[in-house]
């Protein structure tokens, strides 16, 4: 009797190509995800879904309206 092993490789996370440069946005998991980011290099998730690794100043650019507007609901809930 025999037996076979397999090694599964983890997914690939897919970084976008898309407007992120010029925008600063609200990173699920806040500052903690931005140090582990920092240290690691692994990439954040934007509350817009937005995948990157940052290495730019965020106040040197405008706030991502869609992440704003999430954050807004997110706060007008926790005061409802």
């Amino acid at each position: 009797m025999s037996s076979t092993d397999t090694e599964v490789a983890p997914p690939e996370i897919k970084l976008d190509d898309g407007d992120h440069e010029r925008f600063s946005h609200y990173v699920i998991g806040g500052g903690e995800a931005l140090m582990r980011s920092a240290v690691t290099g692994e990439p954040v998730v934007a509350l817009c879904g937005k995948v990157w690794v940052p290495s730019r100043d965020p106040d040197k650019y405008p706030v991502c309206k869609t992440c704003a507007e999430i954050r807004e609901q997110i706060l007008t809930r926790g005061n409802n």
